[in-house]
């Protein structure tokens, strides 16, 4: 899974940018500014990454299932899992 982090702790912001950050053409560990709040591409993590973060107290995850995406929020951050589409 592809990895986008949002770095703001307001969801209210978060929601504003959020269709612009999904749809950016992100190189890994590039780095963007979107309406003043700093997003970058943080690589890829492992499938039981989500799985270890969700069992933490601290982390909200939200799902867009319409695109298939969890969004992770903790701390000051917000982290976008996109699925890495595979090519044969």
């Amino acid at each position: 899974m592809k990895c986008i982090s949002v770095y703001t702790d307001n969801f209210e912001t978060f929601s504003d940018i959020f269709d612009r950050v999904v749809e950016s053409p992100l190189e890994e560990n590039e780095e963007q500014e979107v309406e003043g709040i700093t997003i970058s591409h943080s690589g890829d993590v492992p499938e039981h990454y989500l799985e270890r973060m969700s069992q933490k107290p601290e982390v909200v995850v939200m799902k867009d299932k319409s695109r298939g995406l969890t969004i992770l929020q903790h701390g000051k951050v917000f982290e976008i899992l996109l699925p890495v589409l595979e090519t044969a």
